[in-house]
């Protein structure tokens, strides 16, 4: 799998670090200087894909097996990648995505207790060596985000209610992801106000392609 023409650039974080402010924003700065850009999102993107995300994303905390959970996120993640993301990068469009392969292993693989073996494997055998050109992790204090998530409504809540412990867990797990591949991940202090935010992802973006700041 190859993703040589366009750029994929993902968004990841715990639960109300403004991923989906950010993403806009991102898609946006990138659209201004010409660039063709896909904005989606995981679980989800395409008809199938969104079909499981409801299946992940609502009920009751305990609904599935942390094992049954990275399943059904590969499953739409498959069908995410290879009727979305990967012909748009062959055209030479750049995809921006709203959490990817990495949340996956935060969330079940380290909060959930899958471990890194097993979702590595899963991800070779659905995605081979497929990811990500540049990963924007936004971290914050746990109790923030959670506070943040909890303002937003809707009922996409099954992962904001499970317990600080696994979030904690999350947020360490994140951090951990970065520090294991420094060269596509980087972490950005999600903390301040989002026009903040907004400047230091960007800077990041425009130093690693070689955009105008």
């Amino acid at each position: 799998m190859s993703n040589q023409l366009g750029r994929f650039i993902t968004l990841e974080g715990g639960e109300g670090a403004g991923k989906s402010t950010q993403i806009k924003r991102l898609a946006a700065r990138l659209a201004a200087c010409g660039i063709e850009i896909v904005a989606t999102r995981e679980p989800g993107g395409t008809p199938g894909a969104e079909a499981i995300r409801g299946l992940l994303v609502t009920g009751d905390t305990a609904r599935w097996e942390p094992a049954t959970e990275t399943l059904l996120h590969y499953a739409a993640r498959a069908e995410h990648v290879r009727k979305q993301v990967q012909p748009a990068l062959a055209r030479g469009a750049w995809v921006v995505s709203d959490r990817f392969a990495d949340s996956t292993m935060a969330y079940q693989g380290y909060a959930g207790q899958v471990g890194r073996a097993a979702v590595e494997s899963l991800h070779g055998w659905v995605l081979g060596d497929f990811k990500p050109d540049l990963t924007l992790i936004l971290d914050l204090p746990v109790e923030i985000g959670l506070a943040r998530a909890g303002g937003r409504g809707g009922g996409e809540d099954r992962y904001e209610r499970m317990g600080l412990a696994f979030h904690e867990a999350l947020r360490a797990a994140f951090l951990d992801i970065a520090a294991r591949e420094p060269q596509r991940c980087h972490v950005v202090d999600a903390s301040p106000e989002p026009d903040a935010v907004a400047a230091a992802l960007w800077a990041v973006v425009a130093a690693r392609f070689n955009l105008a700041p």
